[in-house]
Parts: C-alpha cells; sequence; structure tokens
C-alpha cells in the first residue's frame, strides 16, 4: 500500500504542472477577443486546470515524496502519460468539440507527437484549442517526464524516471549531471523552436500560424492550424511558399537528428553533423528515399516539372521518416504511387535518429540489426573461433543491448501485426490501410492511408488499440507492455 501511495504521489506531481501549463492557451485569448474573456473560452481550460491543481494538492501535502525504485519508475511514466492525456482530453470535452474517447485519442495523438486527429474541419475549432493542440505536441516532443524532472524532480527520482521514459534515454550526455542535460536539451529545444517561428514569421505567416507550426515541426508532432496542412500556404497564394515548404524540411530534419548532436554542433563541433553510424545512415535513407520515390513518380507521370517532384518528394521523404506528418501532397493521392506508398511505410517504422523528437524504431537500431546480420553471414566464412564482436563507432556494442534491440524490434512486429488485424477486423477497411493506421500510431506520424474523414467513424476497439499503439510507440513499447503484467502491481 506504501508503494501505491508513492507512485500516487508521483502522478499528482505531474497533475500539479499539468494544471498551470493547461492554462497556456488563455494568452492567446486576448489576440482575438479582446480583453473581454468569455466563460465558453476559458471554462475548456480553467476547469481542467482546477481540477489537477486540487487533486495534485491533495495528494502531494499528504505523501511524502521518495525516491522510487525500478520497478516503480516504469509505473509511474506509463500511468502517467495516460494520466496526462485524459487530462489534456478536458478541454475538447468542455468545449463540446469532442466526445470522451475523440478526445482522449486526439489527446493522446498531441502528447505523443502522433498528430493523427479525429478533428476534420480545423476552420471550426477555437484559436485556444488550435494553440492547446500544438502545446501538447511540443510538450511531448523531449518527453513529459523529461520536462517535469526539470520543473519538479531531482536526484535519484529524475534519473529512474528519465530511464524509464527510454524513448529518450541517450547513451552520450552534453553534461555530467542528468538535470544540467535536461536543461541543455530543452534549452536547445526552446531556441530552435523560437528560430523556426521567427523564420516563417519573416515569410509571411501570420504570428499565430507560425507559432503553432513551430511547436509542431521541431517536435515532429505534425498538427497544424489549417485543414491543407503544409500545403495551406501554396493553395492560400503565399509568394514564398516554395520558401516555407523548405523552411519546413530544416525544421522536419532537425527535429529528427539527435539533440546530442545539435549541442555539439552549438558548441562548434561541426563534424558531429556528418559523423558517427547513425547520422550517416539517416541522410542515406532520405537521399535514397527521395531518389527512389523522384524515380516512381517519373515512371508512372513522366518528367512534368521536375524541380516541383523533387521539392515534394523530398518534404514528404523528411516528413515521414522524421514522424512529423506534415504534408504538400497525400501521400496516399495520385502524386505517389504504389512503390512510394510502400517506401512511406518503411520509413514510418525506421523513424528519426536516438536522442530526437522522432518516432520508429530509431535509425540507430535498424543499423545496427544490419551489422549483426552480415556479423552472422560474417560467421559462416570465418574460423569458428575468430573473435567476431559487433563495433559501431569504434565500440564494441554489448551482445545485452543487441538482445535488447532485437526484442525491441520483435514487439514491434507484433504491435504491427495485431493492430492492422484489429483494424482489418473492425471495419471495412482494406488491409493495405488497416495496417497503415496501426504503423501510423506506432510510429507516432499520423498519417495512413485510412482517409481523414473516416477516422471519427472507426470502431472504438480499433481507436483503443490505437490510443495504446501510440503510448507504445511513444515509450518504446516495453512500459506499455509491462502495464499488463501482474507481477509488476505486486
Amino acid at each position: 500500500m506504501q508503494t501505491w501511495k508513492l507512485r500516487i504521489r508521483y502522478i499528482g506531481a505531474l497533475l500539479w504542472v499539468f494544471g498551470f501549463i493547461v492554462m497556456t492557451p488563455l494568452l492567446v485569448v486576448p489576440a482575438f477577443e479582446g480583453v473581454t474573456f468569455r466563460l465558453s473560452t476559458v471554462l475548456p481550460f480553467l476547469l481542467p486546470a482546477a481540477v489537477s491543481l486540487t487533486v495534485a494538492g491533495a495528494l502531494t501535502h499528504t505523501i511524502e515524496l521518495k525516491p522510487l525504485s525500478g520497478k516503480s519508475a516504469v509505473i509511474v511514466v506509463a500511468l502517467g502519460w495516460f494520466v496526462i492525456s485524459l487530462a489534456g482530453g478536458v478541454p475538447f470535452i468542455v468545449s463540446n468539440q469532442l466526445g470522451f474517447l475523440d478526445a482522449l485519442f486526439e489527446s493522446t495523438s498531441g502528447f505523443t507527437t502522433t498528430g493523427i486527429t479525429m478533428i476534420t474541419d480545423l476552420t471550426q475549432i477555437p484559436p485556444t484549442l488550435i494553440f492547446w493542440r500544438s502545446l501538447t505536441q511540443w510538450i511531448g516532443g523531449l518527453g513529459i517526464l523529461t520536462l517535469f524532472s526539470v520543473l519538479v524532480f531531482s536526484g535519484e527520482a529524475s534519473h529512474r524516471l528519465f530511464g524509464a521514459e527510454s524513448h529518450n534515454v541517450i547513451s552520450e550526455r552534453p553534461s555530467p549531471g542528468l538535470f544540467n542535460t535536461l536543461k541543455i536539451l530543452w534549452s536547445v529545444y526552446s531556441l530552435f523552436t523560437g528560430l523556426i517561428a521567427i523564420a516563417l514569421t519573416l515569410e509571411g505567416l501570420h504570428w499565430f500560424d507560425a507559432i503553432n507550426h513551430a511547436l509542431t515541426t521541431l517536435s515532429t508532432g505534425g498538427f497544424s492550424p489549417h485543414n491543407a496542412s503544409i500545403d495551406y500556404f501554396r493553395q492560400a497564394g503565399y509568394r514564398h511558399y516554395r520558401l516555407i515548404e523548405y523552411t519546413f524540411i530544416v525544421g522536419m530534419t532537425l527535429g529528427g537528428i539527435s539533440f546530442v548532436v545539435h549541442y555539439r554542433v552549438l558548441r562548434g563541433e561541426f563534424k558531429a553533423l556528418w559523423q558517427g553510424m547513425e547520422i550517416k545512415l539517416f541522410y542515406r535513407f532520405i537521399l535514397f528515399s527521395t531518389g527512389l520515390i523522384l524515380l516512381d513518380h517519373f515512371l508512372r507521370h513522366g518528367l512534368g516539372a521536375p524541380f516541383e517532384a523533387l521539392r515534394v518528394s523530398l518534404f514528404q521523404v523528411i516528413a515521414v521518416i522524421t514522424t512529423t506528418g506534415f504534408g504538400t501532397r497525400d501521400i496516399g493521392g495520385p502524386f505517389f504511387p504504389v512503390f512510394s506508398r510502400q517506401l512511406f511505410l518503411i520509413l514510418m517504422v525506421v523513424g528519426g535518429m536516438v536522442g530526437s523528437t522522432s518516432g520508429g524504431v530509431k535509425v540507430f537500431r535498424v543499423g545496427v540489426l544490419w551489422k549483426t546480420v552480415k556479423q552472422q553471414v560474417q560467421r559462416f566464412v570465418r574460423p569458428s573461433r575468430a573473435v567476431n564482436p559487433l563495433i559501431v563507432d569504434g565500440k564494441i556494442l554489448p551482445d545485452e543491448e543487441i538482445k535488447r534491440i532485437s526484442v525491441l524490434v520483435y514487439a514491434w512486429i507484433l504491435f504491427l501485426i495485431f493492430g492492422g488485424l484489429v483494424t482489418g477486423l473492425s471495419s471495412g477497411i482494406g488491409p493495405f490501410a488497416s495496417f497503415s493506421g496501426m504503423f501510423s500510431a506506432l510510429g507516432n506520424i499520423g498519417p495512413s492511408y485510412i482517409p481523414l474523414e473516416k477516422w471519427p467513424g472507426l470502431n472504438p476497439l480499433i481507436k483503443i488499440t490505437y490510443i495504446f499503439g501510440m503510448l507504445a510507440g511513444r515509450l518504446e513499447i516495453l512500459p506499455v507492455i509491462l502495464l499488463f503484467n501482474p507481477k509488476l502491481w505486486r
């Protein structure tokens, strides 16, 4: 009982921080409604704030905060993400925009930076909710627990939670202490977000558009205030829409690269941008995939406008591999033939770099598995007594790490199969589109081959499966699986 009280105490601390964060959208009200705050505008945010702060206050004052065990940290992280996603859906419910399950789905999609949306017409959504959607993705970009560790937790507890939130575990730290590391990462994250917002403003975007897109670009979340996503700027006749698209290409790429690399570059270590197995492989995926999609497009549609085709192909490749999910063309539309659509599914699984805001399996792990295959092949042609360790960037990778990566990828495959079968069983959607939905949820990317207008009408079982899929993808599966292990709850 005492153990559970301590776990609940940590959940209460998360709710305490959430209670203040959820009021942030009220800052944009004066810009759109003047100094008069209507009840219908403020209630969707004041209500969850009041409830969260009240509950958090009761929990934090009655239970002493003590260090967590490794098992308890896993439970706190997994439950913390679910509780915050649940609380984050309240503004959509109170404002009568979405029902309970769709609101939970939308909030989970935001915090996990997935980008699947249950809202089919964003023109009917008030600015406060638009901003809240974007903010959830920015908060979730580097991880809810990493932000809350900076604001609330410290010492051993912070280490435990950071380790349990395994999506963001990095083997190399820019600073000796974890707390300093997190401050550095969030400082770099905030700096780049601000630079993207400034660049977009200078290119002609309204300040509100610029801020929202900056929040969802670097976080590789992909929520946009516009139904047409990034293609809105071309359709609306923005003079510099091509430059705007290239700005997003740069921003998404920054989000897909490890923030440790960014920190090293800011310190003058420019070789970090091309040094290392993972970042080289990341660039190769982008270049080869763009080339293949261009070739596929030209074979099907002819040369046409080659420079436009290059820009569109590069944009969508980076949007998919970084799991941002922005679009200048529908990935299921006629611009991309069948081969390109299949390639997009592969990129959804690959994802960005370890230590980035991207989802997916991660480029590093794909590279390790490929090296493992080569290693096994070499063992057939080398003497049986020959030592053949797996070396990555000049260091021997322990067998335990290879095993962990293999288990994670195997779990990914099982989740993809399960989600695809549930979708096919519970809907009239075809097999290709059914599996693409779980690719999208588990990879935290957003776009799929399920039409946007069909998402709100999906069977509740599919939505629940995808909610767990989004959380599993964000937490790298194992913490979510462990929640269903009875021994963890003892």
